[in-house]
């Protein structure tokens, strides 16, 4: 549903805003790409935890306290990304995520810590970080960003 509804805003925002940066820089296409990539970190999390190896929270080379640098990077490294390729890698990722959740069962989501995890956070919790809550984030952004894109064009 969180994905359905993101897909909608993706699907109508004005295509004069989407590579428009913000004030921080970021524009609606980095937004996007942020959103494919997380779910590839979770991804790659709960594999690297699945075979006792270390798993990097978020990334090899970063800390927690160290996402601004960290989505920066990111944004440099998706900088050549088009809006479509932006769109199209969450759509990939999303259907990765879909389709991983439907391989496990209700106790392997949610009975347990993520192997790895270095936390109490379940399986489910670290992929409702990736995708759901992302979803979220991501279209109230969005929204707000349309808002304040009609309201400077009255």
């Amino acid at each position: 549903m969180e994905y359905r509804k993101l897909g909608n805003i993706l699907d109508t925002l004005p295509e004069p805003l989407r590579l428009a940066k913000d004030g921080d820089g970021i524009s609606p296409k980095d937004i996007v790409g942020h959103r494919a990539h997380w779910i590839e970190l979770f991804r790659s999390w709960y594999s690297d935890g699945q075979v006792g190896n270390p798993v990097h929270f978020p990334a090899r080379g970063y800390k927690w306290n160290e996402l601004t640098r960290y989505n920066a990077d990111l944004r440099r490294r998706q900088a050549k990304m088009s809006w479509d390729d932006a769109v199209a890698l969450l759509q990939v990722r999303h259907d990765d995520l879909l389709t991983f959740l439907e391989s496990l069962s209700q106790e392997d989501l949610y009975d347990k810590p993520m192997k790895g995890g270095r936390n109490a956070w379940t399986t489910g919790r670290w992929a409702e970080a990736a995708g759901p809550s992302h979803y979220r984030s991501a279209a109230k952004y969005l929204r707000q960003r349309v808002k304040a894109w009609r309201r400077d064009r009255e």
